[in-house]
């Protein structure tokens, strides 16, 4: 009798263990994450450090001919750079260690141009040694950028310059340790000194590296290092220096076709469903307009808002974010930066506090088997190892979260379990609210990290419902959050004839001071349109007094306004529409040039009073697709309308993937007349246009 209890106790054990094993694992689905890349996707938040010789000449690209003497930071202190990532929640830093002008900031056997030629440490300095040791003291990947681009080198374009080239790259692969990712810049070829040659150089960027053989060199030199940027790269730009990733981004691209020039760049922003590899986006921006430090962009740091908004729209859009701090000419992270990571890493801490799912009760429409290895449990388990898999042949499925009681959610945050692939095409999220369900998202992809913002709900429940997916669902993590009120601050808006308009979200009073000091509720109240013509700095604050929330301080600087200005002459368009740069609205531009009138072409202006300034600002284009961005200027002021001085000239360099306002300084002087002379635009295009014309000012 024994025996019989026996064998039937291991038949039932028997019959247990066989259907546990019945129960296989989801097979991979389309392109797959490396190892590497997966520790990618987990760094999420990095920094770019750009600080070379164009933060001593003011430059955003330097043109190859300037003096290593330049290269002299007072208080120059790495240690700063790594303290400041650190306490902002980035796992890297990205170093510029060579820019398009070709200095390098490592002692390179193979050039001059380079830290041991400058007054720095008396030339004994290596920058990229510092930073690698204090990254690792702070406990921080380091990152390296070496522009493919050398608008110095005699032998750029040429064969011996990629010798040149790759032999940089092994000094930066061996000699400083481990590189998480090797970012190569998409600008290359153009005009430059080159050895003193003065002259434009063209070359096939997919041809001229011969970048299968660099890679190669790469992986063989530093395995452990991902490619960023151009050629067969491991990780892709997002098609924007905005810091935002489309709505639905893919991980994948058709990279066959990109490198064979088949793909524009503005298809990065989402990536491809059906791509063949696995490239995920790297979100990048400036935390200023400009990516070299300028002092007159002190007051132009991002504000907290749209910092919040590329946080949300990067790293919650299934990207990564790569931030870039311009290290000013002490060689420090300027204190108005590191104050605006301070703002922005209080909010998010604040939004993601206290998680609510954790203690609710889980339901779901479908599980692979019977097996708790994928069970719907593993969702809320906070180990991004396990996860919830339908069977194979399911691709649509719920899952219920029921609360102990009324729950407020603004913030839901998905995960799939990308080592098996991206499945997800389509997903909605719905709250039962007073025993109703309602849509509160409809939503594309997921990917590594998707992090919805939606309008704050009381529910009893929360449905997500994936209704579309290329596979069977593998979901690692799903997580929501009560977030405050985040307040936005409010828009300040001046026209030519000075009448001042601010506005904000409904429900929040604004207030406002035009002294320069900082508003509070005890500020002016605003209550409708008001004039000021003199030059003002008006800063305003929303406040919604319901919840006893602030925004962020909006400051708007402005010169005497433009009432008096008016157009005298054009070269070639319309005169009279010609007003739109001077109304003081950005959203407004005005074209000239074209086909029949080729580029240049100028634009004279009255300001109807003679003032003091000391440089001016061209606002491009923003609104459309096609902006007519001019590439290469010179600028003219006159007293008389009769004898012109020529005060600046040269390029605005990156316009073409930041088309910013672009801040031109010149030695403080009085004129009443301005002369814009439009030299040549992007993509040689022969029509221009301008959003603005103003003048900075001297008090």
């Amino acid at each position: 009798m024994k025996n019989i209890f026996l064998l039937l106790s291991l038949f039932s054990f028997t019959v247990t263990v066989s259907s546990q094993e019945l129960v296989k694992a989801p097979q991979p689905f389309g392109p797959l994450p490396t190892q590497k890349q997966l520790a990618w996707h987990e760094m999420e938040f990095y920094a770019f450090v750009h600080f070379s010789l164009n933060t001593f000449t003011n430059k955003e690209w330097g043109y190859g001919d300037e003096s290593p003497e330049l290269f002299n930071p007072t208080n120059l202190d790495v240690r700063q750079w790594a303290r400041v990532a650190k306490e902002a929640g980035m796992k890297g830093i990205i170093l510029v260690a060579k820019h398009h002008d070709g200095f390098c900031l490592w002692p390179s056997a193979y050039t001059e141009r380079s830290v041991k030629n400058s007054p720095w440490k008396n030339g004994k300095g290596d920058l990229v040694k510092e930073l690698a040791a204090a990254c690792k003291e702070y406990d921080l990947k380091l990152g390296l950028y070496l522009s493919p681009w050398d608008r110095n080198h005699a032998e750029y374009g040429k064969p011996g310059y990629i010798t040149y080239f790759r032999n940089q790259l092994k000094e930066l692969l061996t000699n400083y340790g481990d590189v998480f990712e090797m970012w190569f810049d998409g600008a290359n070829g153009g005009d430059g000194y080159y050895g003193g040659a003065n002259e434009m150089r063209k070359i096939n960027t997919l041809e001229y590296y011969n970048w299968d053989e660099t890679y190669k060199l790469i992986y063989k030199t530093a395995p452990n290092t991902l490619v960023w940027g151009v050629g067969p790269s491991e990780a892709r730009w997002i098609g924007n220096e905005e810091g935002r990733a489309g709505r639905t981004n893919w991980s994948l691209l058709r990279q066959k076709d990109e490198l064979a020039g088949k793909v524009h760049y503005s298809e990065f922003v989402s990536g491809h469903e059906d791509g063949e590899r696995w490239v995920p986006g790297e979100a990048d921006v400036s935390i200023r307009p400009g990516w070299f430090y300028h002092s007159v962009e002190d007051d132009k740091v991002r504000s907290l808002d749209e910092m919040v908004d590329i946080y949300y729209e990067s790293i919650g859009r299934n990207a990564t974010l790569l931030l870039n701090l311009p290290v000013d000419r002490r060689g420090l992270v300027h204190e108005n930066d590191e104050q605006r990571l301070k703002e922005l890493v209080a909010v998010i801490k604040a939004d993601f506090k206290t998680e609510v799912l954790g203690s609710s009760k889980i339901s779901v429409s479908n599980t692979r088997g019977n097996s708790n290895t994928y069970a719907v449990k593993n969702v809320v388990d906070g180990n991004k190892n396990t996860y919830w898999a339908t069977a194979d042949d399911v691709k649509t499925a719920e899952i219920e979260f029921t609360f102990n009681k009324p729950t407020a959610v603004n913030r839901i945050l998905l995960q799939e379990y990308i080592p098996l692939g991206q499945r997800v095409k389509a997903f909605t999220v719905e709250a039962k609210v007073d025993g109703n369900w309602q849509t509160v998202a409809t939503e594309t992809t997921i990917g590594y990290k998707r992090i919805l913002r939606i309008k704050s709900v009381v529910a009893s429940a929360l449905r997500i419902k994936i209704t579309d997916s290329k596979a069977n669902i593998v979901i690692s993590n799903i997580q929501a959050y009560n977030a405050p009120l985040f307040v936005r601050a409010p828009e300040v808006q001046r026209d030519k004839n000075g009448d001042v308009t601010l506005k904000a979200e409904e429900g929040n009073s604004i207030y406002y001071t035009v002294d320069g000091s900082k508003p509070t509720a005890k500020s002016t109240l605003y209550k409708g349109v008001f004039q000021f013509k003199k030059a003002v700095t008006i800063n305003a604050i929303a406040i919604n007094k319901e919840e006893n929330r602030s925004s962020a301080v909006k400051t708007a600087k402005y010169g005497a306004s433009k009432e008096k200005w008016t157009i005298l002459a054009v070269s070639s368009g319309d005169i009279k529409t010609a007003t739109r740069i001077i109304d003081g609205n950005p959203e407004t531009d005005w074209g000239f040039g074209g086909d029949s009138n080729k580029l240049p072409q100028e634009i004279t202006i009255d300001m109807g009073a003679p003032l003091k300034i000391n440089g001016f600002t061209y606002v491009p284009q923003q609104v459309g697709n096609n902006l007519n961005l001019i590439s290469n200027y010179e600028f003219y002021t006159s007293t008389d309308n009769v004898t012109w001085t020529k005060q600046s000239e040269g390029e605005f360099s990156n316009i073409k993937h930041n088309p910013i306002a672009q801040i031109k300084s010149f030695t403080p002087l009085k004129a009443r007349y301005l002369r814009f002379v439009a030299l040549a635009g992007i993509g040689k295009s022969q029509t221009v246009s301008i959003a603005e014309i103003s003048v900075n000012e001297v008090n």
